[in-house]
């Protein structure tokens, strides 16, 4: 969690631009790069056409710059014959025409220049020759042409040609707002002619690509729009361009524009750069698809049917080289700078012009807290391939949360960081987790090793956050299992010989315990105890314990046939077996501890060990364990009702007298007719009892319970129990 908030303030210092990390503004450009191209049409506008100086029209008709007169014929034909809604100039005509002049006709038609269009006509047909500026400046000034300039802050405020009038002069120019020094402008015969102009400038990125231009720049006080918004206003006829803020400051910084009237309007966010995102539409140039490539040849030689070209947008730009302005963009690294002003237009008209807004900080800022804090609290409580659903989650909402706000409302929104944070926290989960899953892993191996046996430890390994030392109450099945008679074998056997034959049977036990999934908990001198549903759960704990106790009666007959061969005495045991709920953990004092169960379920255990020597059984086992492993099949006999030392509640003892499928119809006679038995017992019906017993004794003479219950009905006849007798035998002593 701690890493998860540094890595939200890492990032939050970032987006608000108090600390800068180069690496996420480059990948932030990648990833707006693959989205546009993503998104991009790719398909044909026909609203919009390029005219082309390309190589045929340099061929035919000289060496750009052209004369005037050529320029002004050029766009006769695209305005009077071809009938364009407007022509955007992506040109600068900075110096006087080359062609020369007659002064006396520039004095006679000085005058006229507005007001006497057929001697115009006239001029440009006989006197091509003529003042070839005044002759364009003519034709500018009845066309829906809008010049081109620059502006610029790299030349000590260099100033050339003239500036068209501004848009607006606000009292305060906008916060934010680009604005320049210098410019480059048209000389002024033609500026004072043309209807409007507009900037052509780009914004390059650090990479050098040209991501976003302005729509509006200011220069000394004023606004000027751009080519491509002065064009798409002259073609649309809009009068009115008016400014959005997103304050009643007098410097509040720029939204948007409105372009039109009540009627007809159209808003083009901005952001307080006063910039766009291009619209791109397709890789660009003539060959691209995007837009129509005319050349500028076929246009003066009229090979354009009348009209075909009525209501487009056309730009006037160059693809033959030397000439070509070339800018490298997300879509293409040459790109035509003419049709960015296409594409502009383009955009604008279909409302698709896509903007970074003024709260983008603010919108990341939350973005990475919410991902941070959803990553913060999931990921600790998740496994491995959980974290990575998360992740893989959480990148889907944040893709298809951009791609919607893209697309929809043409918010261009940073996605570089949230997306960062996301694949570094789960690189940093993954990491940490190995490391500590490994040190878990290894602490659990050396925590359990010695009680659990090795295809358990390999089962907690796969999950070692789910087992731990902390105890906690839970059920399980506790084993007693005690050698009978050690007391005499060392009384007789060298201390030597002793220590080889418990190691060797004290081994012998725990590999069957481990063998049916036991957890050992201690060695108490002969005494072996273990228990079963811990530290991995098991739901068939009372069971296994079952098994594992049948199956060391049932070793036992292998391991003491090789005692005999090997001139060793035989080894008998008893195993007292409980089944109830325990706590279980690292138990004892600072100095010492131990991985053990403690509770009254575990002492009921010890006691039941106790009493197979009373009643000369290999297993003792509680009713809760019988209850709970009554699924394995096993034959039982139940041995007492008693009372033992420390409890007060009673609880029925049981053997096994068979193993799984062992039983015969002889055995389940005897078994029956000791449950009616034990009935009358403890009923008090000792006469019938005695019969009862009897018959038990003729049927199995050797089995040491009949005996016993017919020496206690001899003391119980001899001194009658009182009134509250209900067959429980009470164990005063341990």
């Amino acid at each position: 969690m701690l890493a998860s908030a540094l890595l939200v303030l890492l990032a939050s210092l970032h987006a608000v631009g108090v600390w800068r990390a180069p690496l996420l503004d480059r990948l932030d450009e990648v990833l707006y790069d693959l989205r546009l191209r993503l998104t991009m049409p790719g398909t044909l506008d026909e609203r919009v056409v390029i005219i082309d100086v390309d190589e045929p029209s340099l061929a035919r008709h000289g060496q750009w710059p052209w004369r005037r007169a050529e320029v002004a014929r050029l766009i006769e034909e695209l305005i009077e014959r071809q009938q364009v809604a407007a022509l955007g100039l992506d040109v600068v005509f900075a110096e006087l025409d080359a062609g020369g002049g007659l002064g006396t006709l520039e004095r006679l038609a000085r005058g006229e220049l507005r007001d006497n269009p057929a001697f115009l006509d006239w001029l440009a047909r006989t006197a091509p020759t003529l003042d070839g500026d005044r002759l364009l400046a003519a034709r500018l000034a009845r066309a829906p042409v809008a010049l081109g300039y620059y502006f610029s802050s790299d030349r000590a405020g260099s100033r050339t040609g003239a500036l068209p009038e501004p848009w607006i002069r606000p009292d305060r120019l906008p916060r934010g707002l680009l604005h320049w020094d210098g410019y480059g402008g048209n000389i002024a015969v033609l500026n004072g002619a043309a209807r409007t102009a507009g900037f052509f400038n780009a914004v390059a990125d650090p990479d050098g690509s040209v991501r976003a231009v302005p729509l509006v720049a200011g220069f000394e006080g004023a606004l000027y729009p751009s080519l491509s918004l002065a064009t798409l206003r002259l073609g649309l006829g809009a009068r009115q361009l008016r400014e959005e803020r997103l304050g009643p400051e007098a410097d509040a910084p720029l939204q948007a524009l409105w372009l039109g009237d009540d009627v007809h309007r159209w808003r083009l966010p901005v952001d307080d750069r006063g910039t766009v995102l291009v619209p791109y539409r397709g890789p660009g140039g003539p060959q691209g698809g995007s837009f129509r490539y005319i050349s500028a040849s076929d246009v003066l030689q009229g090979r354009l049917a009348p009209a075909e070209l009525k209501g487009r947008y056309a730009l006037l730009g160059f693809t033959a080289p030397g000439l070509m302005d070339l800018r490298a963009t997300p879509v293409a690294e040459v790109y035509p700078g003419v049709e960015i002003h296409a594409n502009l237009i383009s955009g604008m008209l279909d409302g698709r012009v896509a903007v970074r807004p003024d709260y983008a900080a603010g919108y990341e800022v939350g973005l990475l807290v919410l991902l941070g804090g959803v990553l913060a609290l999931g990921l600790p409580l998740l496994s491995v391939v959980g974290a990575l659903g998360l992740g893989a989650a959480l990148l889907a909402a944040l893709l298809a949360l951009d791609l919607s706000l893209y697309v929809g409302a043409g918010l261009a929104l940073p996605l570089a960081t949230p997306l960062a944070l996301i694949l570094i926290a789960l690189t940093l989960d993954m990491a940490l987790g190995y490391f500590v899953e490994g040190r878990a892993k290894r602490a659990l191996a050396r925590q359990f090793a010695t009680y659990v046996p090795p295809e358990l430890v390999q089962q907690m390994l796969q999950q070692p956050e789910r087992y731990g030392m902390a105890a906690r109450s839970q059920e399980l099945t506790v084993m007693f299992c005690d050698l009978h008679g050690f007391t005499s074998l060392a009384e007789t056997m060298e201390p030597q010989a002793l220590q080889t034959l418990l190691g060797e049977v004290l081994s012998h036990l725990t590999e069957v315990i481990q063998a049916h999934q036991g957890t050992i908990d201690k060695y108490i001198g002969d005494c072996v105890m273990a228990f079963w549903g811990a530290p991995v759960a098991m739901p068939d704990h009372a069971r296994r314990a079952v098994d594992a106790a049948v199956a060391i009666v049932a070793s036992l007959r292998d391991l003491n046939a090789d005692h005999a061969a090997r001139g060793l005495p035989a080894v008998s045991v008893g195993i007292g077996l409980n089944t109830g709920v325990m706590s279980v953990g690292n138990m004892g004092s600072d100095l010492r501890r131990a991985y053990t169960v403690i509770g009254d379920a575990v002492n009921l255990a010890a006691r039941l060990e106790a009493l197979s020597r009373v009643y000369e059984v290999d297993l003792v086992a509680s009713q809760a364990t019988r209850d709970a492993a009554a699924a394995a099949g096993h034959v039982w006999q139940e041995l007492d009702r008693v009372r033992v030392k420390g409890r007060h509640q009673a609880v029925s003892i049981h053997t096994v007298r068979a193993a799984a499928g062992q039983d015969d119809v002889a055995l389940q006679e005897e078994l029956a007719a000791w449950r009616q038995a034990l009935s009358l017992w403890r009923a008090g019906h000792f006469a019938e009892f005695g019969s009862a017993v009897e018959a038990l004794q003729a049927r199995n003479a050797n089995y040491y319970l009949y005996r016993l219950y017919a020496e206690r009905l001899v003391f119980l006849l001899r001194f009658p129990p009182g009134p509250d007798w209900d067959g429980t035998t009470v164990f005063d002593v341990k």
